[in-house]
């Protein structure tokens, strides 16, 4: 009887085995199917885990962080408040041809590239930023660049003349005048072998940039390219002679320093005697004559340009150093960096800029008439003559408002 009880056991043990066994193999045959079922779509997960988009939501963020949070985010990264920059975007695009790519939209072009000028930040700073490879920032600086330039004649204004019933106090003597104009020197990176001829009279090496504003510190003319070498004059008599180059109507005029010539359209102060403002200080000097008090005035109008020239550098980090792109490119980069400097002052209420360079203006509109142009820059007795009549008035009239507050 025990005999036949063990027998049952061992068969009841080899048929537990056979069907555990059975059931192995049906789960592994399970496990196949479904995998051969869905194989191809766990592959299609395991390469869009490293395609492109999936850097996309970093990138966004970042932008969003710039542009999107608030005025004062952007101000300080791009120069310019978010109205100011979906405007630039929108001129760019329609005006300037600049579009949008497979990965790249035409804002984070737009972004990177004010980045650049704002901050001079190099290649390998702006590709960690935005996420993008050293080609890709390169490649849209560049193209944005272009675009920019292209609204050249569109950002560029036409100057208001000071009226004869000016009540301006800086202005209201030089009635018919159009603003002012100067050379700045920009330090640029050239071959050494073009060195000596970008070397200016201070010894660096720079380029003679010729600004001419209107009285509200924006831009009339750009003229870029000359040699830190070239004299101010030199610069200037290129620019009226060039076909379609700058151009001063007959009977109008800009004021200018002694690094030009008095003449016809070009107002300069009175050579060998005191001009600038520092010179006069808070010590409580007064003008004893007619040309020192004409000078004191020509350099508090002809001041606009000084602050002009203040905040273009305090504004774009890259006109105050060297850039390492071609000649050419710098070139069109300082022309660049101006005319994003009168968008802002178009398209900004308040210029970020305006308290720190006092007496800041609005333009009153453009306007534009068919005209004769001054052609030459040459010496004037006539012009010299007239420059006298104006300052003996100013000097006449100065003294007798002097005399009148001291009998008071």
């Amino acid at each position: 009887m025990a005999r036949i009880c063990r027998k049952k056991m061992q068969i009841l043990l080899i048929v537990q085995e056979i069907i555990v066994q059975s059931l192995f193999f049906f789960n592994l045959v399970i496990a196949l199917l479904q995998d051969e079922r869905f194989g191809n779509r766990r592959r299609t997960e395991r390469v869009v885990r490293y395609v492109m988009a999936d850097r996309i939501p970093d990138q966004v963020s970042h932008m969003r962080r710039i542009v999107e949070y608030s005025d004062t985010s952007c101000i300080n990264n791009l120069r310019m408040n978010r109205n100011a920059f979906g405007r630039l975007c929108y001129l760019l695009e329609h005006v300037g041809g600049l579009i949008d790519s497979r990965h790249v939209n035409i804002p984070e072009k737009v972004c990177m590239f004010l980045s650049t000028l704002a901050h001079h930040k190099k290649n390998c700073i702006v590709k960690h930023d935005f996420i993008r490879s050293g080609h890709t920032v390169s490649k849209y600086f560049n193209a944005v660049l272009v675009a920019l330039l292209k609204l050249y004649p569109l950002i560029l204004v036409t100057p208001d003349p000071v009226q004869a019933d000016s009540t301006d106090s800086r202005w209201k003597w030089f009635k018919g005048c159009l603003g002012a104009l100067d050379g700045s020197n920009i330090n640029v990176c050239v071959r050494d072998t073009e060195k000596p001829r970008y070397r200016n009279r201070k010894g660096e090496v720079s380029i003679n940039l010729l600004g001419v504003l209107d009285r509200f510190c924006k831009f009339v003319y750009i003229l870029p390219g000359w040699e830190g070498s070239a004299a101010d004059a030199r610069v200037l008599r290129d620019a009226i002679n060039k076909p379609h180059g700058f151009q001063v109507p007959c009977g109008k005029y800009y004021l200018c320093d002694n690094g030009y010539t008095n003449c016809e359209g070009f107002l300069t102060p009175y050579r060998g005697v005191r001009y600038h403002l520092k010179d006069w200080g808070d010590s409580g000097a007064t003008p004893q004559k007619h040309k020192e008090y004409f000078n004191m005035c020509h350099s508090k109008a002809r001041n606009v340009i000084e602050r002009t020239w203040g905040m273009m550098k305090m504004r774009w980090a890259v006109l105050r150093s060297h850039v390492f792109y071609p000649i050419k490119t710098q070139n069109h980069i300082v022309m660049a960096c101006c005319l994003l400097h009168n968008f802002i002052r178009m398209e900004m209420p308040i210029d970020p800029l305006d308290h720190l360079f006092p007496d800041g203006y609005v333009n009153n509109g453009d306007a534009e008439d068919k005209v004769d142009f001054i052609d030459t820059v040459e010496s004037s007795t006539e012009w010299s003559n007239w420059r006298d009549s104006i300052a003996n008035a100013m000097f006449n009239e100065w003294k007798g408002s002097t005399n009148r507050r001291g009998r008071v």
